[in-house]
């Protein structure tokens, strides 16, 4: 009976400890990992999100890039913190294809973690040297298909959302293509730029600007319409290939064992950031748009992660391409 006492009272004192420390959150600042190199498309959109929910919360957010082997290496980083809300992270839907792309991850992706919310959902645009022959979509695909040998696809290295774009391009036109993985985005598009590649598949984040500019040649983006932001860029729909819509989600996550009043008060703070016109604005010019506030929050977020994971599995499957 003694024993049933102090293992009680223990427990108690646990909770009470844990309420008191949530109440308290946060009291210093709280550093938000990007598992990819800095200014890429997800550290774009962490450092916009992360400048309003400091605001709310009044406590700094520095954000940390911890890159390498296709986002895993920032998340295990994550995934091994101590759970007591100062140590995020944010990742895109990489953190769903990894489960399967990597044949040993240190951590359990389902289990390791626990969620915070959805972020935002950027569509992706197929797009190409400026000078690339194919007049339009369909043009294009055919031109690809006819070429398989010749024409080469950038991406940011297996993980990233070029490579996941690029191997549903590839499943959607059932033709394999030659891929030339690079260390991170910025280097992908330099040699994009440059003509030394011929395509790639990214994020609104990464290449609106460049659409725009003309620098590079845009064939359609991802989403189910067209973007207000590329009004003249058609739909994979609308060239044909309905099965590569797809757009590469974000969401923040937390390690497991977090006290579920700290993940709350990250979650409200995520929906109010969301809502900040410079949040909304910024997000508005790249492509995308925020989550909305039934999306920003743990359930959300866990459920998706759970059905993307159960989605990607046969195309990765079928591509073959694993990292050890």
């Amino acid at each position: 009976m003694k024993k049933i006492i102090a293992s009680l009272a223990l427990a108690a004192s646990v909770a009470f400890a844990a309420g008191a420390q949530a109440q308290s959150y946060p009291e210093r600042t709280i550093t938000v990992v990007v598992p990819f190199a800095a200014g890429g498309p997800t550290d774009t959109v962490t450092r916009l999100v992360a400048e309003a929910m400091s605001k709310d919360l009044g406590q700094q957010i520095i954000v940390e890039n911890v890159g390498g082997a296709g986002g895993t290496l920032g998340a295990g980083r994550v995934a091994s913190a101590a759970p007591d809300g100062y140590t995020l992270l944010l990742h895109h839907i990489g953190m769903a294809t990894s489960a399967t792309l990597y044949r040993k991850l240190p951590y359990d992706t389902l289990n390791a973690f626990d969620y915070v919310g959805l972020v935002t959902d950027v569509p992706m645009t197929v797009v190409a040297r400026k000078d690339f022959e194919p007049g339009n979509f369909k043009d294009f695909v055919d031109y690809v298909k006819a070429n398989k040998d010749k024409v080469t696809v950038a991406n940011a290295g297996i993980g990233a959302a070029s490579h996941l774009c690029g191997m549903l391009f590839m499943s959607a036109i059932d033709t394999p293509l030659v891929t030339v993985p690079y260390k991170g985005t910025g280097p992908a598009m330099t040699d994009l730029l440059g003509g030394q590649v011929d395509i790639m598949c990214d994020q609104t984040t990464n290449t609106t600007k460049q659409i725009q500019a003309g620098t590079i040649k845009a064939y359609a983006v991802t989403s189910p319409e067209r973007l207000k932001v590329l009004p003249d860029v058609p739909t994979v729909a609308e060239g044909g290939l309905p099965a590569m819509q797809v757009g590469i989600w974000h969401g923040v996550y937390a390690p497991k064992g977090t006290p579920a009043a700290i993940t709350e008060r990250l979650s409200k703070s995520l929906q109010l950031a969301l809502k900040d016109p410079n949040v909304v604005a910024r997000f508005a010019e790249l492509g995308t748009a925020p989550s909305p506030e039934a999306d920003a929050t743990p359930a959300a977020l866990k459920a998706k992660l759970e059905s993307e994971i159960a989605r990607w599995k046969p195309v990765i499957e079928a591509a073959g391409q694993y990292a050890d």
